[in-house]
């Protein structure tokens, strides 16, 4: 049984229809831009919060919990970052009295509010501080569940330095908590990319941004991460006693990864034709054991297979395995359709043939073979092939990710890789703003924008421009001029 959608050919309707079969989402709350999160979706985004988490706290970061509301005049501190937020910010209707309140977009102006209290020494540095939140943005274009929506769930880390150096290792570390967690772990590659000038946060001395892209050729963002300006730390009246006494300012970074819009990356990377396929790290139910035959499946009722599937489970939950036992009155080939559907890596068969070869058959999810595995040696099986698995997604997903870079020479060529869902790769005048007007072309005339330059290591990410090897500079195809950069461009959501 399949959808009869073709994920390659359809996207957009197979990602509508996995969210919903999978029961990812619920769209039928009726408020544009926002979504219910059904407790399969729940459970992945659990499992993803708390490897994310995990990474942070095991580099020094601590968890907080702030309001969901902003003071206006927290925002009107510095300008540019109130020019960038402006039109997504949904305001609360004003007391009388009171300042008028915004559902936060982001939290650094509520942050940095309290920063100035807490951090009076450099005794007080560094401070690394984080919050699982949901942050609300006012999106007037149209929105896609979990790509782009008005509320998305995310962790935002604000981290406070002594110096510059110290911040700027941060935003490096940033990068590789990407890599580590988001590449290795969710298995969804990506591009980490230096923003232009024009495209930086509001309010950052320079932005990191890590682009991935869907089946469709579209670009979403993923996590960013930012070296804050001094101007947004001096509007804050941010400063700290050195060892010396003396007054200095701190520096400040801030990094995001959003777990709504990370999911929908791996359901839309890793899926197929036959529905979900997760990754099995994060998988709510990583083992469904189906037991085989009536006689197991009449509720209550004791039998030899029913004590070997129960002894499975306690097994394998023993090892740590998300295991379920199915034991409805579906039929079987339901009930296989159904946690195929649902994306559970591993699917054991459990009946009386199996039990008289005292093996059981174990059904792969992405590969869709079965394999005979002895019962004694099952849960040390397993996670020999859990392991496997994730490193199978992680393969296909950076050969996937890989095909689609073309390095372009000329306009042409740039339009026909963005055309073909493909991301151009080409010399650009300037990433400063001299390039805004040849930007300002990509975006208009060809309904793409220039991603930035790459981060190929950490020598690289603090420069200014960041050369690509493997690509000569040769002139801007826009404009005319020397180039400066080598940039990426693609069509984004």
């Amino acid at each position: 049984m399949t959808f009869n959608i073709s994920k390659v050919e359809n996207f957009s309707e197979w990602y509508s229809e996995i969210l919903v079969r999978a029961e990812v989402t619920d769209l039928r709350y009726g408020v544009k831009g926002f979504v219910v999160i059904r407790p399969w979706g729940a459970r992945i985004i659990d499992k993803m919060y708390r490897i994310y988490e995990s990474a942070l706290r095991a580099t020094e970061h601590s968890p907080v919990i702030f309001p969901s509301v902003i003071p206006e005049g927290n925002f009107k501190k510095e300008s540019s970052h109130v020019e960038g937020f402006a039109p997504d910010v949904f305001w609360l209707e004003k007391k009388q009295g009171e300042d008028r309140l915004a559902l936060r977009p982001t939290s650094e102006t509520a942050f940095y509010d309290l920063y100035k209290l807490w951090i009076r020494s450099y005794r007080d540095l560094p401070m690394r501080l984080y919050q699982r939140a949901n942050v609300f943005r006012n999106e007037t274009k149209a929105t896609r569940p979990l790509i782009r929506s008005r509320e998305f769930y995310w962790i935002e880390s604000h981290d406070a330095f002594s110096t510059k150096k110290e911040a700027e290792a941060q935003v490096q570390d940033d990068i590789n908590m990407t890599e580590e967690v988001m590449h290795k772990i969710f298995g969804v590659p990506f591009l980490a990319m230096k923003r232009p000038e024009w495209d930086k946060f509001p309010g950052a001395e320079y932005t990191i941004g890590s682009d991935s892209i869907l089946p469709d050729g579209r670009i979403i963002q993923q996590p960013s991460t930012h070296l804050i300006s001094q101007h947004f730390v001096k509007a804050f009246d941010l400063s700290f006693k050195d060892d010396k006494e003396k007054d200095k300012m701190p520096w400040l970074t801030c990094y995001g990864p959003a777990m709504s819009r990370i999911l929908a990356s791996v359901i839309s990377v890793h899926g197929d034709d036959n529905g979900l396929v997760l990754p099995y790290t994060i998988a709510p139910v990583q083992v469904v054991i189906v037991p085989i035959g009536n006689d197991a499946q009449v509720a209550g009722r004791r039998s030899q297979v029913g004590d070997v599937v129960e002894k499975l489970r306690a097994d394998l939950m023993k090892e740590y395995v998300d295991v379920l036992i199915d034991d409805s009155d579906k039929r079987v080939g339901e009930k296989f359709f159904y946690w195929e559907m649902k994306g559970v890596p591993f699917r054991i068969e459990v009946g009386k043939k199996e039990l008289g070869d005292e093996e059981v058959t174990l059904f792969v999810r992405d590969t869709r073979e079965k394999i005979l595995v002895k019962i004694k040696d099952l849960a040390e099986t397993i996670k020999d092939l859990g392991a496997e698995y994730d490193e199978r997604l992680i393969a296909r997903a950076d050969e996937f990710f890989a095909s689609r870079i073309v390095d372009c020479s000329s306009k042409v060529e740039i339009k026909k890789a963005l055309d073909s869902g493909k991301i151009a790769k080409f010399s650009f005048c300037s990433c400063d703003k001299d390039g805004e007007k040849c930007a300002e072309f990509v975006e208009k005339e060809l309904q793409a924008r220039i991603m930035g330059t790459l981060v190929s290591d950490e020598s690289e990410m603090l420069g200014v421009r960041c050369q690509i090897s493997g690509k000569k500079l040769g002139k801007c195809p826009f404009c005319g001029k020397k180039a400066e950069c080598v940039v990426y461009a693609g069509k984004s959501y």
